[in-house]
């Protein structure tokens, strides 16, 4: 496994880290512990969930399964989407991130995480309220790193200008839906992260699954897959979306690689990036995604991926996740 640090923090993360949005849904627990245990012996040490993943339910596994492994790993979890419709159940309040913080505690079965992120841009919370609450998380060592997600890059550097004004701690890091489906973030959100120095985790490295080739189009639905136990997700089977993933694939088979490790190779190398989150509910899936540490993005490979992905660095957004 390679390492990167985390932007301009001395964290280091794994290249490939484990998204576990899966765990508790479309895995279930046995299989979820045995993703994650076998993510740590193959040197991933990047784990990432969220308080909202199957209800708790990820939190919850994770927690159990990191029993005696917990120094192995970068935890990192999420508060800020929508927990539930009662009075301060969403958002980056002071209320609602020291609630969700302590419940996210206990069912890691932790008495810190180390990157706490915000899920996304609350508007109606001033960011000096969100940003001193983390500060006083970091300060207490419930926290020990904190980033962002799905932040605009001119949020994103608001939040570092406040920061550095209060003399708070910075985000070290954002999340965003970043693939060759969307490109998007290469526009305002890439330069600003190279340029303060803040790391990438792209989210999505697979367009949900279009990239792995498993999708022909909108009415064949693999059995099991996300398009099928999430109707929502059909909104995504577009057919520049579909056409995109039948060229990688194709390219993939001339070079003897599968679609998904060429794709999130490509992912890897692309600036600013430091860890890419791949979710699986197998270990077979995680497998064939650790073998992109294996391949060699040449120049003509790396060029002929620009080159069939360019249409979408002008494209809507993948996905973006508001409250």
């Amino acid at each position: 496994m390679k390492y990167n640090y985390l932007g301009q923090s001395g964290l280091q993360v794994s290249q490939l880290g484990l998204g576990t949005n899966s765990f508790g849904k479309r895995a279930d627990e046995q299989t979820s512990a045995r993703i994650l245990h076998h993510a740590i012996d193959h040197g991933i040490n990047f784990i990432d969930t969220a308080n909202i993943y199957a209800g708790t339910e990820s939190e919850r596994i994770i927690g159990q399964a990191l029993q005696g492994k917990r120094d192995q790993v970068v935890l990192a979890t999420k508060a800020g989407l929508v927990k539930d419709d009662k009075p301060n159940g969403r958002g980056s309040s002071r209320y609602h991130l020291q609630l969700e913080l302590e419940n996210s505690l206990r069912r890691l079965q932790t008495d810190y995480v180390d990157l706490y992120q915000i899920h996304t841009f609350d508007p109606n919370t001033p960011l000096e309220e969100t940003l001193r609450a983390l500060d006083d998380m970091v300060r207490s060592g419930k926290v020990r790193y904190i980033g962002a997600s799905n932040y605009a890059a001119w949020e994103i550097m608001k939040a570092l200008g406040i920061s550095e004004m209060r003399n708070f701690v910075r985000y070290v890091s954002t999340q965003t839906s970043y693939s060759l489906a969307d490109r998007t973030p290469e526009l305002e959100l890439v330069p600003m992260c190279l340029n303060q120095g803040v790391g990438i985790i792209p989210y999505f490295p697979l367009a949900g699954g279009i990239l792995t080739g498993k999708y022909t189009n909108k009415n064949s639905a693999p059995s099991g897959s996300r398009a099928e136990t999430d109707p929502n997700f059909n909104r995504f089977l577009e057919e520049h979306n579909l056409e995109l993933g039948r060229k990688v694939s194709d390219l993939a088979a001339s070079h003897g690689y599968s679609p998904s490790a060429l794709s999130v190779a490509w992912l890897m190398n692309r600036p600013a990036v430091s860890t890419v989150i791949v979710g699986a509910t197998k270990t077979e899936q995680l497998d064939d995604n650790i073998k992109s540490l294996e391949i060699d993005m040449n120049s003509d490979l790396g060029a002929e991926l620009d080159q069939i992905s360019e249409p979408f660095i002008h494209a809507k957004p993948f996905a973006t996740y508001r409250i």
